[in-house]
């Protein structure tokens, strides 16, 4: 019985919405005609601006969506161990570095972070290569980096740190804070002064 009185007020003003859209229409219709066409690139304005503002959140890379400290896996120097850094424990600030053995840049900025180490020892270095093990073996020999306990080094097998930071060259650094948050990423080098200051800031 409720819905049968409701009905003919509901269609009442269903009519009366109809009528008032009828009557917008004709209103529009007779003004002039560059009204019509400022009203049209307004319309066409706002939807490009919106295209170009998905386009560009569409076109922000994933450490940038999401700049909390990725999960993923690297394969450790005994050639079976995979750990995953999602493990990485908070507290202390974490550098991940992608590099290739054979590359100068790459050898020149570690024998470049040993030298500063001692003040750089409250860092997590994870230092991870697409190569093959035998090269990183290789790597790893040469500069001891079994001496250091805040260094780890592995195999990126599944090359997720070209898709997730976009990198094009090596060595590219990403720094995280005490809580996993991104501080900044760096492509090509940087410096012992760099990442002291940036991970001791206040």
């Amino acid at each position: 019985m409720k819905l049968r009185k409701r009905l003919p007020l509901q269609l009442f003003y269903l009519d009366l919405a109809i009528l008032l859209i009828d009557k917008l229409i004709v209103f529009l219709y007779r003004r002039s005609r560059m009204k019509k066409i400022f009203l049209l690139i307004a319309i066409l304005g706002i939807s490009v601006a919106g295209f170009a503002q998905q386009k560009e959140v569409d076109s922000l890379l994933p450490y940038q969506k999401n700049p909390t400290l990725p999960a993923f896996h690297i394969l450790m120097m005994d050639s079976s161990t995979i750990f995953n850094t999602y493990y990485i424990p908070e507290g202390k600030p974490t550098v991940l570095m992608l590099f290739s053995p054979d590359c100068d840049h790459c050898q020149h900025l570690t024998e470049m972070l040993l030298k500063g180490m001692d003040s750089l020892k409250q860092i997590q270095f994870y230092l991870v290569t697409p190569m093959n093990l035998t090269m990183l073996k290789g790597f790893y020999d040469k500069y001891h980096l079994a001496d250091y306990k805040n260094i780890k080094v592995g195999k990126d097998y599944e090359y997720f740190f070209y898709n997730f930071y976009g990198a094009h060259y090596v060595p590219y650094i990403a720094v995280y804070d005490k809580q996993k948050k991104l501080l900044k990423t760096f492509e090509g080098s940087t410096t012992v002064k760099d990442l002291y200051e940036l991970t001791n800031k206040k």
